[in-house]
């Protein structure tokens, strides 16, 4: 059974350190989950995973049932057996990518619009390539252009086949543009879905690999005070035993923390706190003195492959590789780093891969950047046992 035990508080704080205990393992909390789209974090193994100290797994249902399909995972023991992964494995809806190629597109913005207040579109950006009715969503493959529906039931029973040990119903993620009459109206319809995979998924309990596995629900609501409250407090009351904040968190950082603690504030103490889609250094610092338990993001590897390091010595927590600074540069990466990268290779030569563009660069970046994101939650969850809150200088400072 999977279950949340939190094991210690800041005092005064919504901060906390937790173990989240799966079929598969355990997690500890706070704690990164490493987006595995399609079943892999990119250019690396499971070896590499492994020793890199990475615990959980986040697949991408609408990806992985368009190819190779969730009956072929399936037939091969679900996620833990078709990947050989067999730690614990999270897996999203797909409502996020009904999000990006519907409204997404229209409003050409992400989770957090990268402009200021009152700069919303005055036309279409791009055209939608989802058609939403209340019995679901319809939308073509980006494998071979067929007509593909996705309902709240079809959602539980394709998780059901991938066999994660916690999964997500379908939700409808709103723009940050969308104004309060919409995002009202979303919501209410993600709450009715929400209800509906319920149902489905008591239905379902005998199909796919892993009957432990447990649902989580999303809360919506945009960046409105009034429907993110309103919609933790009705998710809540469904009895979901963990939850996941997903949706538009605004135009601004300012808004996304916000959401956040309008949501926290309405949700169950002793159940863990999902944030959907975010994972910069600072955001995850903010979120956690916030009461989140844990996070996915795709940016960590994304910037690995695109020659951008994590480290804790520069602003920013990052650096671009590519730079000339580094040409002449023979540190590692970081000192002090235990990844494979840094311990074998220096900044000069990396920066040489990159440029050249060499394959072994994504490899060697990403195995740098991922184990950054596990060496960061180690420096978070021991800053927390110690009773205090993590910011950006405390988990500068080495307490692994």
């Amino acid at each position: 059974m999977t279950s949340f035990r939190i094991a210690a508080r800041v005092p005064g704080a919504e901060a906390r350190t937790g173990v989240l205990s799966t079929p598969h393992g355990t997690i500890h909390t706070p704690a990164f989950v490493a987006v595995a789209t399609r079943g892999t974090v990119k250019a690396l193994s499971v070896d590499d995973l492994l020793s890199l100290g990475l615990e959980v797994l986040i697949g991408n249902t609408y990806h992985l049932a368009l190819r190779p399909g969730a009956e072929a995972i399936a037939s091969l023991g679900g996620l833990h057996g078709f990947t050989g992964w067999r730690g614990p494995w999270f897996t999203d809806s797909g409502g996020f990518q009904v999000f990006s190629l519907g409204a997404g597109k229209v409003h050409g913005v992400g989770k957090i619009a990268s402009v200021f207040p009152g700069d919303a579109p005055t036309k279409p950006v791009g055209a939608s390539l989802v058609y939403l009715t209340e019995d679901g969503a319809h939308f073509r493959s980006m494998v071979d252009g067929a007509p593909v529906f996705f309902s709240p039931e079809e959602v539980i029973r394709l998780q059901r086949l991938l066999g994660a040990d916690v999964i997500l119903p379908l939700d409808e993620c709103t723009s940050p543009f969308h104004d309060h009459t919409y995002t009202k109206s979303a919501m209410e319809r993600t709450h009715r879905w929400a209800e509906r995979a319920l149902v489905a998924f008591e239905r379902t309990q005998e199909l796919g690999p892993n009957p432990s596995q447990v649902l989580w629900g999303i809360v919506q609501g945009g960046a409105h005070e009034d429907l993110r409250r309103a919609s933790a407090k009705t998710i809540a009351a469904m009895g979901f035993p963990g939850f996941a904040i997903g949706g538009s968190l605004g135009r601004s950082k300012d808004d996304m923390l916000r959401v956040i603690e309008w949501t926290v504030a309405e949700l169950p103490e002793d159940r863990p706190r999902h944030l959907l889609g975010i994972g910069g250094v600072e955001d995850i610092l903010a979120a956690v003195n916030r009461g989140v338990d844990t996070f996915d993001c795709a940016a960590p590897t994304r910037l690995a492959r695109n020659g951008v390091l994590l480290t804790f010595a520069e602003e920013g927590f990052r650096i671009a590789i590519k730079n000339a600074r580094f040409a002449h540069d023979d540190r590692p990466i970081e000192e002090g780093c235990d990844c494979p990268a840094c311990q074998r290779y220096s900044r000069a030569f990396l920066r040489h891969l990159v440029q050249a563009g060499e394959l072994s660069s994504y490899r060697l970046a990403t195995l740098h950047n991922v184990r950054f994101m596990v060496r960061l939650m180690d420096r978070v969850r021991a800053t927390l046992s110690a009773g205090c809150s993590p910011t950006s200088d405390v988990v500068r400072e080495p307490r692994e």
